[in-house]
């Protein structure tokens, strides 16, 4: 089964404090069954399979949006497998 690599950010930023949308896009990302999850202020990235990165994807959407988030900005990408 394929690889994938999230990154991702929700919006609309606070330099001061992490807003709702964050803290929610973090702890679903954080919980999920993930692989190299990298959590950043700016940018947040992590990897694993099809599977678990595409149904971590729907939570984040969902339940960031609920959260307040007026945007998510996201780009999946495969991983290539060694020797492929």
């Amino acid at each position: 089964m394929e690889r994938l690599r999230v990154e991702f950010t929700t919006e609309p930023f606070d330099l001061d404090e992490a807003p709702a949308h964050a803290i929610v896009a973090r702890e679903v990302i954080q919980s999920a069954e993930l692989d190299a999850v990298d959590v950043g202020p700016f940018g947040n990235t992590a990897e694993g399979s099809a599977d678990a990165v595409l149904t971590a994807v729907d939570a984040l959407l969902r339940k960031s949006l609920a959260a307040g988030a007026t945007r998510v900005s996201l780009q999946v990408n495969v991983i290539e497998e060694e020797g492929k």
